[in-house]
Order: structure tokens, then sequence, then C-alpha cells
């Protein structure tokens, strides 16, 4: 295995080249590779060698491990450093210059003692509170979402107290969506209800097809919802949205008029386009879409408190039904096809969403089963990953509150722990 290619991280490189003060063609001079090779490296677009690696390793004064990448979802502490280029003490430095550095009173000693997984000596160094104020800091330092660093440090140190993170807190409710929904005639609210209502159900709707992996449109086509089809309600019937209405004590003409009074406040969008009826041919559709602020209005009205965002460490709903489903088919796992398509690329070990964008969490990962015997794999499925196992103990609770549609009957968070 030693003699196999490694991959290099890109930022790792281009961090310790520019760290030693060399251009692409000053390290090539001292490492006998083109500066067109470097180049590719520094771009991910080819793999060095063992020898070149260690040939820029000894060029830059480092380690093959400090160059060398780690899949995308199993960073640790020290990899997020290194990928920085930062010794220990430059981050120390850093974080000396932060309140919380000098309240832990950091040390090169501590900082090697915390990437290495050993106690660290000191006081508030078991504090979660603490803890959770140093993980801003290195995010800083790395520039990394925070996110990265709580999951490095829960692979790093799976025994210790996680870090508590807090979200930032609610702004102040504005009077402005309230006052513009008690502005409103009554037909107009109910209006203005019942396509929230739609809305709403709609998007539960969409959320089972995911769940489900069958297809759908994306969010920009269904957020348009069908009111009206300009053809005979003998022929044609009624929509959903309509029918919604006259259970209400609405009657349809009066539909235009209503809904361009919701459209001129800014409410409401309304776009018009053609469908084919079975029974009419090809009709013109009337189709109605909320606005912010129609919904921040709507939600003011029927008395419902501004939505609370999830803290930027915890997962979408989306993410946190898919990572549910996988934690459910524990021990055994999620044949290898289950999972296939976009979540991977946030939560799978190895992947990331595009070039440039954020790296996967490393929460589940393909394991290998062997055939009767052991003499070669049979297939691989889908495990969480010890991190994955963690994340599901510590915020099971948290995520059952915030997404209480997502199934989670048999999960518990001691069970998650102990696979």
């Amino acid at each position: 295995m030693a003699g196999l290619p490694r991959a290099i991280e890109p930022s790792r490189l281009v961090a310790r080249r520019t760290a030693a003060g060399l251009s692409r063609a000053e390290l090539a001079a001292r490492t006998g590779i083109s500066p067109r090779m470097i180049y590719f490296y520094e771009q991910g677009r080819h793999t060095t060698t063992p020898s070149r690696l260690e040939r820029l390793a000894s060029a830059l004064g480092c380690e093959a491990e400090a160059l060398a990448g780690v899949p995308q979802g199993q960073e640790t502490l020290s990899d997020l450093r290194h990928a920085t280029g930062l010794t220990l003490e430059g981050i120390v430095k850093l974080l000396r210059a932060s309140a919380v550095g000098r309240e832990l009173c950091v040390s090169e000693s501590q900082i090697a003692a915390l990437e290495s997984g050993l106690p660290v000596e000191g006081q508030h160094w078991q504090d979660p509170e603490v803890t959770g104020r140093l993980l801003a800091t290195l995010a800083k330092a790395y520039a990394v979402p925070m996110r990265m660093v709580l999951d490095a440090w829960m692979r790093t140190r799976p025994r210790d107290p996680v870090p508590v993170l807090h979200s930032a807190p609610m702004p102040a409710v504005s009077q402005a969506p309230l006052e513009v929904w008690e502005s409103l005639n009554e037909r107009q609210q109910i209006y203005l209800e019942e396509i929230m209502r739609d809305d709403r159900m709609t998007e539960t709707e969409m959320w089972m097809r995911r769940v489900q992996r069958l297809p759908g449109p994306p969010a920009t086509q269904w957020r348009k919802l069908p009111l009206a089809l300009r053809a005979a309600p003998s022929v044609v019937g009624y929509t959903r949205l309509q029918e919604r209405l006259r259970r209400r004590g609405l009657h349809d003409p009066g539909t235009g008029q209503t809904v361009h009074a919701l459209e001129r406040r800014g409410l409401l969008v309304i776009v018009e386009d053609s469908v084919e009826h079975p029974g009419a041919g090809e009709v013109q559709r009337v189709l109605v879409q909320l606005t912010r602020r129609g919904r921040a209005a709507a939600r003011a009205g029927l008395g419902e408190p501004r939505p609370q965002a999830p803290g930027t460490h915890l997962l979408s709903e989306w993410l946190w039904g898919v990572l549910a489903r996988v934690a459910a088919a524990e021990p055994v796992g999620l044949e290898s096809d289950a999972l296939a398509g976009r979540a991977l690329f946030f939560i799978g070990v190895g992947y990331r969403n595009k070039r440039g964008g954020r790296p996967s969490r490393g929460l589940v990962d393909a394991m290998p089963v062997q055939a009767p015997g052991g003499t070669h794999v049979a297939e691989y499925r889908w495990r969480l990953t010890p991190l994955g196992r963690r994340h599901l103990a510590e915020y099971l609770d948290i995520y059952r509150e915030l997404y209480p549609r997502v199934d989670t009957a048999g999960l518990s968070s001691s069970s998650s722990e102990s696979s």
C-alpha cells in the first residue's frame, strides 16, 4: 500500500507554497517537477506519485501527511490545521488574540493534545460552553464552516463532551406583517389563508416524494399553485384551491378581482400557462405564488411564530430524513443503490457537492459486506460512520422537535452510540 499514488489536497499544497513564499516556478526548480504539473496538482487535476509527494514535502519543509488530503468527511482537527499550512505556534498565536483563547490560556502542548485526542490540561477545557466558543475562533482561523470544525472535533475526541453551538437569536417579531394582514378585508384574508394552506399541502407532497425517492419538479415550479382554468367549470371542474375557497363560502366569480388586489399589495404573484385537459383540449391556467411578504402576512394572520431555522451544525429536514433511514437500517445497512442521489454529496464520506462547494459531513459510508467464507466483497451497504452515530446520539431529540414529520420510530440516542 505504501507505493500507491496518494492524492494531494490542493488547498494544502497552495497554502504551504504560499506560506513558504515560493512561486510555482521556484517550487518546480526545487523539486524537479514542471511548473505545469504543480499547477495541475494545485487544481486537483492530477494525482502525484509517492516519490514526488516526498519531494514536494521536503521542499516545503513539512511531512508528506501535511500535503496528502483525507477523504471528504473524514477530516480531523489536525487535518484542518495542516490544510491551512498553520504550525502549532501559528494557531496558538491566533487563538491567544481571542477572548476564548486567553480564557483557556492556550498553549502549543494543549493544542497538540487536543489534536491527538489526549486529555487537555487546564481550566475550562471540559466545559462545552467554552469549547463551543473556541470552535468559532478555529473556524475563522481555518476559513471553514463552524460545523466542519465541530465534526472534526467529534471525530478527534469521540469521548469528550460535544462543544455547544448556539443558534443566532431570532430577531424581534415585526409588527409589519400583522399590520398588512389587518389591512385586508375578510375575503382577501380568506384567500391568502387558503393559498398558504395549499402551499403547505403541496410542500408536504413534494417532501414525501423525496422521501420515497420519486422524481418531482423544483420548488420554482411547484410553488406556483393552480388557481383556475379558463373554461366552463361544468367541463373542467374546479382546482383544489378553488374547492378550498368554495368550502369557505366564497364563490368563483370574484376570484380574479381578489387575487389581483392581493398582487397589487405585493402578497402574491399571478402567472398564466396552458395545459392540455382531456375534456376541453388546451386551456389557459391561472397560477398564484406567495411572495415572502405574503407568506409573512399569512403567518401573522394565523397567529404563527416565525419558523426557527436549525443551527448551522444541524441538517436540513431532507438530509435528516436520509440519515434517519440509514440509522433505522442499522446494523445491516441500506442497499448500495438506496441512497443514489444528491444526499450523498452532503453526508457521504468522500463526496463534495461541487468544486469549491461545501464538503460532505461524512455521516454515512458504503461499507463492504464479505461473501460467506470471506473470499470476496459480495456487496456494499450504507451504514452510519462513527461520527454519524455520535451526531444522531447528540441531536436526535432536537431533530424530533424540529422535524416531526420525519419517521424516527425505533431510533434512540443510547442505541445509536452503542451500534
